[in-house]
């Protein structure tokens, strides 16, 4: 099964926690600015998009607006399933978004990403769904073009959706940003090739959360190390098995 290559990148303090009330401190600024720009470097050198999960794309994107599903009819089922939508914007995009979103909950304003970040900015959205979400949400969708594939009954199976993100759509290299929940899924699916960590020089508090929620032991080994501005930037790449 052929799936893209997965980068994870992500902003983390010393104590290796992603989120926090450390990110909104002044001393923070510097490293979080250097983390926007490693991703616009990355978007150069061929990134197909950016995944994350339903918690960071409303923080980031959607500013936790959920779509009034009142007035749509549920999307039919064909033989007993639900079909996969594919419009032709996103057949034809190159930079996505792509929303793990198991329940349907995001209420997105347009089918793609405006963003002040041309990182960010004009990202195709694709939502990745599973069975749990009320077929209401799938003529929403629809009525805003933009795509959305099953990849899962209750839970999103990792290495199945990048196989199906590698076969529908072009690129063959994504950026992971999510919290520690989805990267945790993807960190257990034995899908992160390579790890991109920008470190800000101070510690978390106790309601922080990590990188990786229910990890587990995988090994890396470390490809780059550098400083910019006083902050560490360091790259891992996967260690594979023989």
């Amino acid at each position: 099964m052929s799936i893209p290559y997965i980068l994870c990148h992500m902003l983390t303090s010393l104590d290796g926690k992603v989120t926090g009330n450390f990110l909104s401190r002044l001393e923070c600024e510097a490293a979080t600015e250097i983390y926007y720009e490693l991703n616009r470097e990355y978007k150069a050198k061929g990134s197909g998009g950016f995944i994350c999960g339903r918690v960071t794309m409303e923080e980031s994107f959607t500013e936790g607006a959920y779509p009034d599903l009142s007035q749509y009819e549920p999307a039919p089922k064909i033989c007993g399933q639900f079909s996969n939508f594919w419009p032709d914007q996103a057949i034809n995009a190159t930079y996505f978004a792509i929303a793990f979103d198991p329940k349907g909950k995001l209420g997105w304003k347009s089918n793609v990403i405006c963003d002040s970040d041309p990182g960010y900015d004009g990202a195709t959205i694709v939502e990745v769904l599973t069975e749990q979400v009320d077929p209401r949400y799938l003529s929403y969708l629809e009525e805003k073009e933009i795509a959305y594939f099953f990849a899962g009954k209750t839970e999103i199976n990792v290495p199945f959706a990048l196989s199906v993100l590698y076969t529908h759509l072009s690129p063959e290299f994504y950026i992971l940003e999510g919290g520690s929940i989805i990267n945790g899924s993807f960190l257990r699916a034995d899908c992160i090739d390579e790890i991109s960590l920008v470190t800000v020089p101070t510690t978390a508090d106790k309601d922080s959360k990590s990188i990786f929620t229910d990890g587990e032991i995988l090994d890396f080994k470390l490809n780059k190390a550098e400083q910019r501005n006083g902050v560490l930037v360091t790259r891992y790449i996967r260690i594979q098995e023989e």
